[in-house]
């Protein structure tokens, strides 16, 4: 491995009032759409993980610029506040609800940090929330010429550039980067193997808040093997290699992370962090959306110049659909067996606005809780609906 410079988010330094860390994270268990937590409403999957990251951090509510939640699916209107109401949270608190689709939680993320590098702020909540099992089936009157009709998605792309459904899409880059069956099914069963492992050696017991009484991930499947998983039948295209056991779930779920000043944390006592070096987002063509994050790797490494993906020792990479994963990790020269060290969303599952804030959160705990080396690096990675892909960069630091 080459020598890792000094943390270099920006051209020269961030001095430490402007360079943004992660002193807590905290998420849900991940429930199965109709499962766990069928009957609670966002905000109350949310509230509890938002409570407890404070209070990991050490830090009050009125101290916070800002909360920031991703949602994709959920009821509309303002999440972010609902819940940080919801929460207790004084109501001089601001929050605001962003839409990426599946990077809809690592967006919020990467906005906080970038609120932090510019100076807007000091400190904030930033995280995301999803509930398949309470998104609204939306209806649309009849309009002109167009008859009326219900949905369980927006629209992603328009009919002339085509808007695929995930699956369709994924059995799409299968096919055009030649990913196999035999592949894919390998790829799950590792995530399956690793989940498991990970839940047994208590990997996750530190960053999962007890929501409901509940904390456990529902959908890890221990029992599964390659025997199993090549029975399935393509779920999406007759000649398709995509099944429900090579794809994530639908689910519910919510993660939270403190995001602050350097300056601050080391103010608060905080010793060790994780610290943000960048990040990128980039389109790709719709129909082939799952490789969206091979565009924005490459955007990021592009703008810092001092990442390497040879130096990454951790990544997690959304696993929406193992081949999607698997293209694009090729596409990049990344070695399939480095990311998601604890199993990803095959295995743990897939609440789309909280997705990417739960790969920070499984970033934190494997590079700050188990105490990785100071120059330590990572990536979170993940595919976004519309043909999209974000990309952010992180490196533990002592403080």
């Amino acid at each position: 491995m080459r020598k890792i410079p000094a943390l270099s988010p920006l051209p020269g330094d961030l001095p430490p009032d402007h360079q943004p860390v992660i002193i807590a994270a905290q998420r849900s268990a991940i429930g199965r759409a109709g499962g766990i937590f069928a009957s609670l409403d966002v905000e109350y999957l949310a509230a509890p993980v938002m409570q407890a990251v404070l209070a990991e951090a050490q830090i009050s509510p009125n101290q916070l610029d800002d909360v920031i939640l991703g949602n994709a699916a959920g009821p509309g209107g303002n999440v972010a506040r609902l819940s940080s109401l919801h929460a207790g949270f004084p109501p001089s608190i601001p929050g605001v609800t962003v839409d990426r689709q599946c990077g809809s939680g690592l967006e919020a993320v990467m906005m906080a940090c970038h609120l932090i590098m510019a100076g807007a702020g000091t400190t904030y909540l930033a995280g995301g929330v999803e509930s398949q099992s309470r998104a609204p089936l939306r209806s649309l009157p009849a309009s002109g010429t167009l008859p009326a009709h219900s949905y369980t998605r927006a629209r992603f792309s328009p009919d002339t550039i085509g808007d695929p459904e995930m699956g369709a899409a994924a059995d799409t880059v299968a096919k055009q980067f030649n990913i196999s069956r035999t592949r894919q099914d390998a790829f799950a069963l590792r995530s399956q193997h690793r989940a498991t492992e990970a839940r047994a050696a208590g990997r996750f017991t530190a960053e999962i808040t007890p929501v409901a009484g509940q904390t456990t991930d529902e959908c890890i499947r221990e029992t599964m093997t390659v025997a199993r998983l090549a029975r399935l039948r393509p779920a999406f295209s007759k000649d398709g290699t995509v099944t429900v056991g090579n794809a994530c779930p639908l689910n519910d779920g919510a993660a939270a992370l403190l995001i602050t000043t350097a300056a601050k944390a080391r103010s608060l006592g905080h010793t060790n962090a994780l610290a943000y070096i960048g990040g990128a987002a980039a389109g790709v063509d719709p129909n082939i959306l799952g490789i969206g994050p091979v565009a924005s790797t490459q955007k990021l490494l592009k703008h810092h110049t001092d990442l390497h993906l040879a130096d990454l020792t951790h990544l997690e990479f959304n696993e929406a659909f193992a081949a999607q994963v698997l293209a694009s990790l090729d596409a990049l020269g990344i070695d399939e067996t480095l990311p998601n060290q604890d199993g990803g969303a095959i295995a743990l599952g897939h609440p789309f606005g909280a997705s990417g804030a739960i790969l920070v959160v499984r970033l934190f705990t494997q590079l700050i809780r188990q105490n990785a080396p100071a120059d330590a690096r990572a990536m979170a990675m993940i595919g976004i609906g519309g043909g999209q892909g974000l990309t952010a960069a992180f490196q533990s630091t002592r403080l």
